[in-house]
């Protein structure tokens, strides 16, 4: 039996649970998981003993590839997915569907019940999602290449750090380096931001702030590998090590270093956001950690579990969570430490390597 085959059964294993008779799966990274199909504009039926994959007719080769043998039911152009995926499950007459209420749109939704009066809709939430938290052998490796790849596009960007360089043009020399690496892109567009504008945990890179403006430059980057991603953030040196720089990174570097030390199979999730958070605060700056201290990656960069105040989850083997603590202060900068982290049987392992020790004068 398939790995995927395996997936779909341990849907079926919780759809009974629910009394669910179906699940409409529209989620592109769930549809993903459950058939190791690659495409998009694609829904998958899951029913008690079998499924069906509601694709179009751009990807019959490609389906023949990844997925030989899954039951298909092609649409050909003049077909919106949303209308043949009305008129085809419309025909099997179900007494029940479950649809994915977090990414199916009103329209679509609309259209199924107009072509499906007599079905009872269920709307759920984290079905897949809490089946895709904990990573098979499979996808821990594939994350540990995605880790790889960033680890190598960071080194040589690193290395050719110049005074005058734009936070875009490092950002864009990341973006390459992660392509020639192996990797299919950027797990995400690349923060960097150079000094006060490390205060902005989501910046854009902006051509007009350019490296050596202030004493510091936070990199928050990753790569996507075929399908999985990494996740990784660290902070540079660009000028004379300043005491207020110092400080601060101290103390976002011990912060995480004691939420990873707590992170191991039971541990809950919210008290490892809390032990992290309240080193911070006792350095005086909880004000100013506005965000949660990590989530889960895999297919997707953000994904569950996620280590934040109102999780009351356990850890698990298998998971794979960043951790990064940081402190933001609005004109002067911000520092952000971030690793990715796998829960192994009897603790944890840190996936990630780049150092973290502050070298003064990098340029």
């Amino acid at each position: 039996m398939s790995i995927f085959a395996i997936r779909r059964d341990n849907l079926r294993r919780l759809l009974a649970e629910k009394e669910l008779p179906a699940l409409l799966v529209t989620d592109e990274h769930n549809v993903t998981y459950l058939t190791g199909f690659t495409g998009d504009s694609s829904y998958l039926l899951v029913l008690p003993r079998r499924e069906l994959l509601i694709t179009d007719r751009r990807y019959e080769t490609q389906l023949a590839e990844e997925c030989p043998g899954l039951e298909l039911a092609i649409r050909g152009p003049g077909t919106s997915l949303p209308d043949f995926t009305a008129e085809t499950v419309g025909k099997l007459e179900l007494p029940g569907l479950g649809i994915e209420a977090d990414t199916l749109t009103v329209a679509a939704y609309d259209k199924f019940r107009e072509a499906m009066k007599a079905t009872r809709f269920a709307s759920t939430s984290g079905l897949v999602e809490k089946l895709r938290e904990n990573k098979d052998p499979g996808e821990i490796e594939e994350i540990r290449h995605a880790v790889r790849i960033a680890e190598r596009a960071f080194a040589v960007t690193r290395a050719s750090l110049r005074l005058g360089r734009s936070e875009k043009e490092v950002a864009d020399e990341l973006e390459y380096q992660i392509r020639l690496f192996g990797g299919t892109c950027g797990a995400f567009p690349s923060i960097v931001g150079v000094g006060s504008r490390a205060a902005l945990p989501h910046g854009r890179p902006i051509r007009e702030s350019k490296i050596g403006d202030q004493d510091f430059v936070l990199i928050d980057w990753g790569a996507r590998g075929r399908l999985y991603h990494s996740d990784l953030t660290r902070v540079l040196v660009t000028g004379k090590l300043s005491p207020q720089l110092h400080t601060v990174y101290g103390v976002v570097l011990a912060a995480q270093g004691a939420a990873i030390a707590a992170i191991r199979p039971g541990a809950v999730l919210k008290e490892i956001d809390a032990i992290a958070r309240k080193v911070i605060e006792a350095a005086g700056h909880g004000e100013h950690f506005g965000h949660s201290l990590g989530h889960g990656i895999g297919l997707a960069v953000h994904e569950q579990p996620r280590l934040a105040p109102d999780q009351e989850g356990q850890l698990a083997p298998g998971m794979v969570v960043t951790v990064e603590p940081g402190i933001y202060l609005p004109d002067w900068g911000g520092v952000r430490i971030e690793d990715d982290v796998l829960v192994t049987p009897d603790g944890c392992e840190v996936l990630t390597s780049v150092p973290k020790e502050l070298d003064e004068c990098l340029v």
